[in-house]
This record gives C-alpha cells, structure tokens and sequence, in this order.
C-alpha cells in the first residue's frame, strides 16, 4: 500500500496543475474565513480597517499575480525545453517535479486567486469590523509569501534545465530508487528461482511495466491459495506472448476474473519511471555522456563527471546494507527475481565505452572508475568491473590511432585486473 501510494503520489508531482490547484482551493477558503474574525469576542478590540486601503492592496496582488504567474510558465518551459536539448528527454520527470518551481507558481496563482476572491467579497460588505482586519493580516502574509518564493525562485530558476543541475536530479533519483531496492532486493517478497511451470499471466498492451503491486499480489494468493512468481521486473517492456508473471495453484486453471486481478497488479505505461526501475536511472545518466560525447557536442568533460556519478551509485549498490534485524519475507506467497549486476553495468557503462571510444581521457578515466569498483571487495562487483573494462579496452583498441595512447590506456586497464577479486567456490 505504501508503495502504491508513493507511486500515485509521484505521479502526481509530475503534473503541473496538481499543486497550483491545491493552492487555488486554499486560497479560496482563506478568504472566506476570514470573515469568521468578526464572531470573535475580541474583534471590537480589532483596529477599524477602511474597505479602501484592502482593496487598494489586493488589487495590486491581483494585478501583478497573474504576470508573474504567467511569465513563471514561461521560464520553466524554457527550463524544460532547456533540459530535453542539452541532456535528455528521459529527463523531463526529473526536472518537471522540482518542488522549489512548483511552489512559486502555486504561489503566484493562489495569490491571485485569493485577491480576486477578497475584492469580490470586501466590495460586497462581507467583512465587518473583525473580519477587515483579519483580511489585512491575510493579505500582508499572502504578500511576504510571494516575495519569499520570488527570491527563491529566481535562485531556482537560474539552475533549472542547466546540464549539471538535471544531473544532479537525475542522480538524485536514481540513488533513491537503488537504496529502496538494496534494501529489499525482491521488493519484501521471497526470491525467483526461474523455471516455474505455472500458468503464464500476460498483459495485453504493450508498453512498460512501471509498478508492481506486490502487496495487492500477495492477498490475492492468500485468498486464492496460489503462489505467484513474477517474471518481469519494472522496466521491462510487456511483449505479446510473453508473461509478467505465472501463476501455480493445486486447483487448477485460475477463473479470468482472478487473473484479470493479477494483471491489475501490474501498472504499464507508454515510457519508464524511476520510482522502482534502478536501471533506469543509470540509463538516462548513460544518454547524457553519450549525448555529450557526440561530435555535434564533444564535451568530455561531462561524460567523465557522469562516470563518477554511475561509479557512486554502483559502489551504494555493492554497500552492505545498514544493520537491521533479520526478518522475513513479509509476501512470502510471491516471488520477485533480483536485478542482475551484470545488467546494471551494461546499462552504466557500455554506451560511454562505444561511444567515447576516440577519446583517450575519457577511455582511462572509465578504466580508474571501473578499477575503483574492483577494489570495494565484491568478487561479483570486481568481476563485472573487469568484463566492462574488457569492453571498453577493445572498443578504444578500434578507434585510438596513436600507440602512445594506446600505451596509457593498457597501463590503466592493467589498475583494473590487479584489484579484481576472485570469487569464492
């Protein structure tokens, strides 16, 4: 359920209208009130406020909220166009959701509202005494909020949809999502062997799997009496003729009703997320030092400040996790395959390798990272570092022209084999 919610709420944050609405409905009820000032025993006591001087000031607010709410649009919009040129368009979740913009156009748009409202009911005689100066103090705090965010957001806006900004965001994302699943790495249910001979559950539509509703699976085994084995993991792409999950049960074929149910588990949508796609995340960073190592770009630089971002998200991977008491399964009626490292590393590396090929910094730079990695003392992490540093070595061996920098390369390659691991039989 917790899950779920997370999921629906991120979802939420992604559209731009959800917030702004918020506000809008507070700021309405706000005004309104107000005007509950006036039963209060100690409103004679209250200053008596002229009808003008509040209008006077909300019509400023009215005035001005709607420009700056206006122009606000504008600038993100260039942010975000900004962000899709200069990194890539997988970005955009990413940067569409940073609260610091979201909240000074909410801002903006409830001020505005919350003056349209005040003018209509003050010009109306709804306020008396009370309920004036309870507007006033209203609308003084409603103004220092908008100046408040203003300054914030200029801040915020300067940054927005600059390349090192969104990968930070993206980094950011990615990290969260690797934490969650390093912590439970079959999402709280007992781990997939593969080969289940149960009765195959597919989804019609092809698109990606986004969320899976483990907890919702789990009840419906215990109801049914099944054991449910899912066979793709969010950011798998659902293909005609092949399962999302199989199904074993001792009666028999389920009902279409249950398996309908069963597919409902399985949230599909046209594009990934990163709520509970680790993989994704490396990814988009992968895309960005592509991108920026294009002819049309050529900026190295990048790519080598992306290879230290996957080069941390990789070694929080391998990281034990913190010490907690063992417990467990807490879906123990399901099973969730774990993520594979070699996967991982193929979606982290293999583009920077073919695409930076011709670039003798970037190529060492990669094999340092990859022979950090085989240090932390992971045999399975060492060997994956080793097989990536493999890869990128012959892709460089095609493409570096000079031997002298074939030479520095092979020196570097030589830090990566030196520290792998063995693993333990």
């Amino acid at each position: 359920m917790t899950d779920r919610l997370r999921f629906v709420l991120n979802r939420l944050g992604e559209r731009l209208w959800v917030k702004p609405m918020f506000i809008c409905l507070l700021s309405i009820g706000v005004a309104l009130i107000a005007r509950f000032a006036d039963f209060w025993e100690l409103s004679h006591r209250f200053p008596d406020i002229s009808d003008d001087s509040v209008e006077k000031l909300l019509t400023v607010i009215s005035g001005s909220m709607l420009v700056m709410a206006v122009f606000a649009v504008g600038s993100m919009l260039a942010a975000y166009e900004s962000a899709s040129s200069s990194a890539t368009p997988r970005t955009f979740a990413v940067v569409i959701s940073d609260d610091r913009s979201q909240n000074a156009l909410s801002t903006f748009v409830g001020a505005f509202i919350f003056s349209i409202v005040g003018l209509v009911a003050i010009t109306n005689d709804y306020y008396e005494k009370g309920g004036r100066f309870a507007l006033l103090v209203i609308t003084l705090v409603v103004f220092a909020l908008v100046i408040f965010n203003f300054l914030k957001w200029v801040d915020a806006i300067a940054r927005l949809g600059r390349l090192g900004n969104t990968v930070s965001k993206v980094e950011r994302a990615a990290e969260t999502t690797l934490l969650r699943r390093r912590k439970s790495p079959t999402m709280g249910a007992i781990p997939a062997r593969g080969g289940c001979d149960g009765i195959p559950v597919e989804v019609e539509r092809i698109a990606y799997i986004q969320h899976i509703d483990v907890a919702a699976l789990q009840s419906l085994a215990e109801e049914h009496d099944l054991r449910i084995e899912v066979a793709l993991l969010p950011g798998k792409m659902t293909l005609p003729g092949q399962p999302v999950a199989y199904v074993c049960s001792d009666k028999g074929e389920p009902p279409a009703e249950l398996v309908a149910k069963i597919t409902g588990c399985f949230v599909v949508g046209e594009s990934r997320t990163f709520d509970e796609d680790p993989r994704f995340g490396l990814v988009v960073l992968s895309e960005i030092a592509s991108r920026a190592l294009s002819p049309a770009v050529n900026d190295p630089g990048t790519a080598i400040n992306i290879i230290g971002a996957l080069v941390r998200l990789l070694a929080i991977w391998a990281s034990p996790p913190e010490d907690e008491p063992e417990t467990g399964p807490d879906y123990d009626r399901v099973a969730v395959p774990e993520l594979s490292l070699a996967s991982l590393f193929e979606d982290a590396f293999s583009a920077i390798a073919r695409d930076g090929a011709g670039s003798v910094e970037v190529m060492i730079c990669l094999q340092k990272a990859l022979a950090g990695l085989a240090a932390l003392g992971n045999p399975a992490l060492s060997q994956q570092a080793s097989a990536q540093a493999d890869l990128a070595f012959r892709y460089a061996e095609q493409a570096l022209q000079l031997p002298s920098e074939l030479s520095r390369l092979q020196a570097a390659r030589g830090e990566v084999g030196s520290k792998v691991v063995p693993r333990r039989l």
